[in-house]
């Protein structure tokens, strides 16, 4: 029998770095939970990594996170697979997500949608690491890396609050325009959609982690702006 779908804790707050869980399923390296603060690969947005502590204090290392093969599952991925053999269904472990990668990744998510209300084309790729963010936009125009720059750091100085609400999936095929994305579609299949805003600046379906208020983005700078086709323009984001 397939294991349940795992509780995505980080879907409502992004803050969470620790909870307990149950081990649900262990294949090889790869370990699913019942519940967990591990974001999972997708959207663009890398996977966290961090660590599973098991009840003597032991501490497993988990490299990556992946979705399961089944919708909703979530694959934690042990830096080392041979510490899989230490695990069995129904075992009680603590996850703990690197909160250094994690607010990483939730600074540059939350100023890609900046980015997005800067520069108003369809998104047509996406990267978010913990070094660096990237955007490719469907457009022929020039842009400039100082203005895009400056852009940034004013809607970060404002301090905007970000905010997540859900929506039906009827309620979005209404308003179609909230996707930028032409590369990732909203997730579908659970009846609902996670929309993430920007108060006053950015809304749109989105999974992914993200800081409570621009503010908290601190300081990002276009660090490069490539031609990758025709209709193509690349922008590349990294701390300042």
């Amino acid at each position: 029998m397939s294991p349940p779908p795992t509780e995505e804790l980080f879907r409502d707050d992004a803050n969470l770095v620790e909870c307990t869980a149950v081990v649900t399923a262990v294949d090889g390296g790869a370990v699913q939970l019942d519940r967990t603060v591990f974001y999972p690969q997708g959207g663009g947005q890398a996977g966290d990594a961090g660590v599973l502590r098991l009840a003597d204090g032991r501490m497993l290392a988990v490299a990556d996170t992946r979705k399961g093969t089944e919708p909703g599952q979530i694959v934690h991925v042990l830096a080392d697979p041979d510490d899989a053999t230490t695990l069995v269904p129904g075992q009680a472990v603590t996850a703990r997500i690197d909160s250094a990668r994690r607010q990483a990744h939730r600074r540059f998510h939350t100023a890609t949608h900046l980015l997005c209300a800067l520069v108003p084309h369809p998104v047509d790729g996406c990267s978010i690491t913990a070094q660096y963010a990237r955007l490719d936009f469907h457009m022929t125009d020039p842009l400039d890396k100082q203005d895009l720059t400056e852009g940034i750091a004013r809607l970060v100085a404002a301090a905007h609050p970000v905010t997540t609400r859900w929506i039906s999936d009827a309620e979005l095929d209404a308003s179609p325009q909230l996707v930028r994305s032409m590369s990732v579609q909203p997730p579908r299949g659970s009846g609902r959609v996670r929309l993430v805003e920007v108060q006053g600046v950015d809304l749109q379906p989105c999974g992914g982690t993200h800081v409570d208020n621009t503010a908290d983005i601190g300081a990002v700078v276009v660090t490069k702006i490539e031609k990758k086709s025709a209709r193509t323009r690349r922008v590349v984001l990294g701390f300042a």
